[in-house]
């Protein structure tokens, strides 16, 4: 039976890609789209949270290097979304090893406040840099 189930998870593996080169309406691209954003962030809470055991409060920050990253590259240098998204989560990858080796010392209480801290931060940084488009509203 687990062959049977095998077969079936890579019938499914193979089959997800085609989805791209469907001529599927808007809505149902759009709901892809956010399907594959939330499964991603969703892992990551998974693998932070459930396998790890760690509390953090800055992952959506992480999600915004990502999306920030990807939207950037698409939008000013013409690359494809599909390379630009690698890109992006290399870039995600690297800033959240740098900041756990440094936010990872921590215990008890001090780490779940430093992911606050680091979360705020780079919202606050992202939403002023004028690369990125300055952000002049309220919040």
């Amino acid at each position: 039976m687990p062959k049977l189930q095998n077969i079936g998870l890579l019938i499914l593996a193979l089959a997800i890609p085609l989805v791209a080169v469907l001529p599927l309406p808007d809505f149902w691209i759009a709901q892809l789209n956010y399907i594959g954003m939330y499964s991603m962030t969703v892992m990551g809470l998974v693998l932070l949270t459930g396998v790890g055991g760690l509390t953090s409060f800055g992952q959506a920050a992480f999600v915004g290097i990502g999306a920030y990253t990807t939207a950037w590259l698409t939008l000013n240098t013409g690359l494809s979304p599909w390379l630009t998204l690698f890109i992006g989560m290399g870039l995600t990858a690297s800033s959240a090893l740098l900041v756990g080796l440094i936010t990872l010392r921590m215990s008890g209480h001090y780490l779940p406040l430093a992911t606050i801290a680091w979360g705020l931060s780079l919202y606050y940084l992202m939403g002023n840099l004028d690369a990125l488009g300055k952000y002049d509203g309220l919040l």
